[in-house]
């Protein structure tokens, strides 16, 4: 128990020197690999995301892997994130790699079924409802659980006005 709070000074210089160098990398390697290292579009792009951050604390962290194997581990995962990227372009890898979009409600009707598929409440889709400014069901057209988790409401106070039908291409009734 003692010694949590001990450390040697070349130990705290060793933690902050490789803190900044896989900092630098991660800066780096985002820059080459674009924004979307970093969304919130997919399970896989979220596993990205935890795979840098166990990346970045390991190695500024531990002793037995060093700043080079951290860097070379930090490419590795960019590497295998922009492939993803890649193939995510032909629809069998999309189907596998991300969630599909659900609807919550068409129009005024709440699909109950779907919102336990989705495990989102009542509650949570009239806070969303409300969130948007909806302020009768009657102007909903949709409500759609998005791939990302987030939900999206289609609405309009114009009663004529429909949701065109390439917005709820993909999206599971």
């Amino acid at each position: 128990m003692e010694k949590w709070f001990e450390a040697s000074e070349t130990s705290l210089i060793a933690i902050v020197l490789s803190t900044i160098g896989i900092y630098a990398a991660v800066i780096l390697f985002t820059r080459l690999a674009g924004k979307r290292s970093f969304s919130k579009m997919s399970s896989f792009d979220f596993a990205m995301t935890v795979a840098v951050g166990s990346v970045i604390a390991t190695t500024a962290l531990s002793k037995s892997v060093s700043l080079l194997q951290g860097v070379v581990g930090l490419a590795a995962v960019y590497i295998l994130q922009i492939l993803i990227a890649i193939l995510r372009r032909f629809s069998w890898v999309q189907k596998v790699i991300d969630n599909q979009p659900l609807l919550l409600m068409d129009g005024e009707k709440i699909l109950s079924n779907n919102l336990r598929k989705a495990r989102v409440s009542e509650s949570d889709l009239r806070a969303k409802l409300r969130e948007t400014n909806v302020l009768k069901l009657s102007q909903v057209r949709a409500v759609i659980f998005e791939s990302t988790g987030d939900i999206s409401v289609l609405h309009t106070t114009d009663p004529k006005t429909e949701a065109e039908d390439y917005l709820l291409k993909d999206v599971l009734r």
